[in-house]
């Protein structure tokens, strides 16, 4: 019975880690860039995107089609950088948490 009350208040208080990581990462702000630096995104540590900023000389002149389409794909590469620079840092940051749960590992949302 012992062991029943321990287990669970180490799983209460993994919890309120874990909570308490999430929380912090939703503070935290990771930046993504394509383009060589001209479309740069910036996401919350838990994966909100803040906003997308393009240098103003990313065209030359006035964009054509194909400037138009480079820029989406620039766009959302930054963005997939960006997000995918928050997940390692969820890894990073909820990792050891969600390994210390034993068979709940994957309590993470990854």
């Amino acid at each position: 019975m012992k062991d029943v009350q321990k287990m669970m208040k180490q799983a209460q208080k993994m919890a309120a880690e874990m909570q308490k990581a999430q929380g912090e990462l939703a503070e935290v702000e990771v930046e993504g860039s394509a383009g060589g630096g001209a479309v740069r995104a910036t996401v919350t540590g838990d994966g909100q995107i803040l906003g997308v900023v393009i240098d103003p000389n990313f065209f030359e002149g006035a964009p054509d089609a194909d400037d138009i389409e480079m820029l989406g794909d620039s766009v959302t590469a930054a963005v997939n950088d960006a997000l995918t620079k928050a997940r390692e840092l969820q890894e990073k940051t909820l990792g050891p948490l969600a390994g210390g749960m034993g068979g709940f590992g994957g309590l993470t949302g990854m």
